[in-house]
């Protein structure tokens, strides 16, 4: 019987296919894990070796009567007695004692030893001997990597083929790197060519025009198909980092512009979160992976582009250079603008997508830079924010930087900052106990009360109703209602908050103006709770004298808009705004305060129109002759909203005609110096400016003023066009702006006669010599008939 070889099987590709990835993972493990032993022992072989190599060099052979002369003298005098001297010694020890002393080892060996000399060898056996007992090992090459390929497929079966991995050799590298070296070497050597400015100045335009034709081309490739170019997107930002100083700068701008222009066509209208590990983990059909992969790589681009700007901006902003200097620190400041207006467009194009918080973090700082452009920019982009933010989550990211801002920079920050909360998109918010809370919701039929009190078939019909009603209801949105008063309501909050830290704490800021202009716009959704307080500090402060009179009208109308809301149920008469209104009027002029009448006819119309019942006809009257003064002291366009407004007057209080006659009411003269509107007798006078007023340039207020002189009729000759009566007095004050320096509405041109004025001149003169003729004939013919025809021989008409 032959015996069985011992051959090993190979194993087919397939089984290849079956084995487990841990068993892989154990087998390369196991591999490396002898390959890193092996290196490792031959590293310890080579450091014995070493140092073998050094004793054995500094180990010379010294006479033995030089070897340990102190130890030995020592020894002698000890033993000195014992000792034999060299003439008492045999020839043959002596002879012994001669040869042992060519010897190394015998010279070098510590004679005051007691031990014997083969323990010592045995115990400490020599390195060089030891290192020589080791078997030696060829230099194997390293193990080469296999690369696997398609198998081929026979009738003996399923062959798998393989190839090595090509290796560069250590030494081919070498060779390869100086190579290199001494080609730059020689290349460095070569003398640069000098170029004229205007061969310098072409070649910049063409490095720039291949650089824009680079960048053209991946934007369109990315635009066109971006799940399959989302990789070209990083060779696109990798032009950020332009090295060559000539086009740097330019380059890098128009990089970031472009690349902020892709981000806005092919981000999604969604926003992309991190897969969780089950998730990853699942299986997936090609079309889903390929967009994970297309998002991942979205999400990961973005935000590497925007980590760019951020760093231009804090190198710029912290006047650092690169290393490699190629940008200098002015151009940066043009670098950093470009970057802070693609932040802001990306503010407002993408409130919806990832990072858009950390955008805000880096946008609201630079709205106090100390830049006007920089802060004019992102101020622009965060009121265009407010103004299209439908849901409120935008809008109460950002009030909330701005709000921690304020406060951290300790109430120091531009005006303009406060000033963007006035854009909000805020008409309503979560009231306590509001109407909508109070009703009672509607409520579905729990399944016990179905069973007691419907039968079979309308409990099938109920179902049918309940479940179309819940569709309903979803379609309606009210769900999404709900969480948009809740983020008003908030970002009110916080807005209320801001406000109230900086009266309380910073009266004096040149933040109050926008504090009280803020909450003149927002009073009517304060909560009742805080009225009464916030009254008393609005009256402290126009009390102190410390603002101007803008700021104390912004006051006023945040006290008359609290009163006029939520208010109406408060019994306060703010007899005080009254006075302090009636006293600050005449501050107004036709010069640069002349824009502030809008504020005063606001604060007009709610102190009088809104609140009708509470206010006293003598408030009325004084209030109504002392606009009619001021309308003849401020511009065209003033004087129609205060006549507007003293048309309201007169139609919504009775007895207003009285300033239209002559006769006084009453005891008493008129006082118009006294700041008591309730006591300077004001119907004791007349209204004798509406005549003034009728003789005014402004056709329209040549309009209103006779208007008013008949007692303001909304019927008959003596009342106003549908386009004056129907329009509010603010309206009508900007409607008639003159702030572009013209006439509105413009002069009507006068048409041109046909004959110019020399011609009527002449004609003017023609006349009286024709005139001066005829008499002068009609005298001679009937006094000198002869001297007559005389005249008209030798005249030059004949």
């Amino acid at each position: 019987m032959k015996p069985r070889k011992n051959t090993k099987r190979v194993p087919s590709f397939r089984k290849l296919l079956r084995t487990s990835k841990i068993k892989l993972d154990n087998k390369l493990k196991n591999k490396q894990y002898k390959q890193q032993s092996a290196a490792k022992k031959y590293r310890k072989e080579q450091k014995k070796l070493r140092e073998a190599v050094r004793d054995a060099i500094s180990r010379k052979p010294f006479p033995l009567e030089e070897c340990k002369k102190k130890q030995v003298a020592e020894k002698w005098e000890e033993e000195e007695e014992d000792a034999l001297p060299l003439d008492m010694m045999d020839e043959d020890d002596l002879k012994l004692m001669e040869d042992l002393a060519q010897k190394a080892s015998f010279l070098t060996r510590d004679l005051s030893s007691d031990e014997p000399v083969h323990i010592r060898k045995r115990k400490h056996e020599n390195v060089i001997d030891k290192y020589e007992k080791v078997p030696r090992r060829m230099q194997t090459e390293p193990e080469k990597e296999l690369i696997h390929l398609l198998p081929i497929k026979d009738k003996g079966g399923i062959i798998p083929q393989t190839m090595e991995k090509p290796v560069l050799s250590v030494a081919q590298d070498e060779e390869d790197d100086t190579e290199e070296v001494e080609e730059a070497e020689d290349f460095s050597e070569e003398p640069l060519p000098v170029l004229t400015p205007e061969e310098m100045a072409a070649q910049r335009r063409q490095k720039l025009q291949e650089r824009k034709m680079h960048i053209a081309a991946l934007a369109s490739a990315i635009l066109s198909e971006p799940d399959n170019n989302i990789k070209k997107l990083k060779e696109l930002r990798a032009m950020l980092m332009e090295q060559d100083p000539n086009v740097a700068v330019i380059v890098r701008k128009l990089v970031m512009v472009s690349l902020m222009e892709i981000f806005k066509d092919i981000v999604p209208s969604y926003k992309i979160r991190p897969l969780t590990e089950a998730e990853k983990a699942t299986k997936v059909k090609k079309e889903t992976q390929k967009l994970r992969e297309f998002e991942e790589g979205l999400v990961s681009q973005y935000k590497f582009y925007l980590e760019n700007l951020e760093q231009t901006i804090k190198d710029w902003k912290q006047r650092k250079l690169k290393k490699s200097n190629v940008i200098s620190l002015k151009a940066y400041k043009g670098l950093a603008e470009i970057a802070v207006k693609c932040l802001c467009e990306l503010l407002v194009a993408l409130p919806h997508f990832n990072f858009h918080n950390n955008i805000i973090v880096l946008i609201v700082p630079l709205m106090n830079d100390a830049s006007k452009t920089i802060s004019e920019l992102c101020c622009e982009a965060v009121k265009k924010l407010f103004k299209q933010d439908k849901l409120g989550y935008a809008s109460l990211g950002v009030v909330k930087v701005i709000s921690g801002l304020v406060k951290g920079r300790n109430y120091d920050v531009r005006p303009e900052v406060l000033k963007v909360f006035l854009h909000l998109r805020i008409k309503e918010v979560e009231l306590q106990k509001d109407s909508e809370d109070i009703a009672p919701k509607k409520k579905f039929m729990t399944y016990k009360e179905k069973r007691k009190n419907l039968s079979r078939m309308q409990r099938k019909w109920r179902k049918a109703e309940e479940k179309l009603e819940r569709e309903l209801l979803e379609a309606e949105a009210s769900e999404s209602k709900e969480k948009k008063l809740k983020l008003h309501t908030e970002t009110l909050n916080i807005v209320f908050v801001t406000y109230f830290r900086i009266l309380k704490k910073a009266q004096k800021s040149p933040l109050l103006p926008a504090v009280l202009e803020g909450l003149a716009k927002f009073a009517h959704l304060i909560n009742v709770e805080f009225f009464d307080d916030l009254l008393i500090v609005l009256h402290s402060l126009i009390a102190s004298g410390d603002l101007s009179y803008r700021e104390s009208l912004h006051c006023i109308l945040s006290a008359f808009h609290i009163l006029s809301g939520q208010g109406d149920v408060l019994n306060i008469d703010p007899m005080k705004f009254y006075t302090h209104l009636y006293k600050t009027l005449f501050s107004l002029h036709a010069g640069g305060t002349n824009d502030d009448i809008g504020i005063v006819l606001q604060c007009l119309d709610v102190m009088f129109a809104k609140r009708r019942k509470q206010v006293s006809q003598q408030r009325a009257l004084a209030f109504l002759k002392r606009l009619s003064t001021l309308a003849l002291h401020v511009l065209p366009n003033s004087s129609v909203g205060l006549l507007a407004t003293n048309r309201v007057l007169m139609q919504t209080f009775p007895k207003m005609d009285l300033l239209l006659d002559n006769d006084s009411q009453g005891s008493g003269v008129y006082l118009p110096e006294l700041d008591e509107p309730e006591h300077c007798n004001a119907q004791n006078t007349a209204l004798w400016e509406l005549h003034l007023l009728q003789r005014h340039y402004h056709p329209t207020v040549q309009k209103f003023a006779a208007h008013l002189i008949v007692g303001a009729p909304t019927e008959g000759s003596g009342a106003l066009s549908l386009d004056l009566s129907q329009r509010p007095a603010a309206e009508l004050f900007e409607a008639y702006s003159m702030r572009g320096m013209t006439f509105n509405p413009p002069v009507a041109s006068v048409t041109p006669r046909k004959k110019d004025t020399f011609s009527q001149l002449d004609s003017f003169i023609d006349e009286e010599l024709n005139k001066q003729l005829q008499q002068h004939i009609s005298e001679t013919v009937v006094h000198k008939p002869l001297d007559f025809a005389k005249h008209l021989k030798e005249s030059p008409l004949s």
